[in-house]
């Protein structure tokens, strides 16, 4: 992904990205440009779905349960035992 300072024009590198989601995020930037020196933040985030995935619902909970911290996966086995 290329961003551009909105002030010059010239490319931006991004130093942080502050996740609030899997699909939402602040990219914080600064203009490549010495003269320019511009600093800013850009928001990122998922806007919708051109061609549903590929994947069949199994691989979709496993790439999900992967994706979670030990703690809640125990919680989701104790949740899952229940049925």
């Amino acid at each position: 992904m290329r961003i551009k300072c909105n002030q010059c024009g010239q490319n931006a590198r991004i130093s942080k990205t502050n996740w609030f989601s899997t699909d939402s995020a602040d990219l914080y930037c600064s203009c490549s440009d010495p003269e320019c020196g511009h600093s800013f933040v850009m928001s990122l985030g998922f806007s919708h779905t051109l061609s549903p995935s590929a994947k069949n619902t199994d691989e979709l909970v496993v790439s999900l349960i992967k994706a979670l911290s030990p703690e809640k996966i125990k919680k989701l086995q104790n949740q899952l035992s229940m049925f």
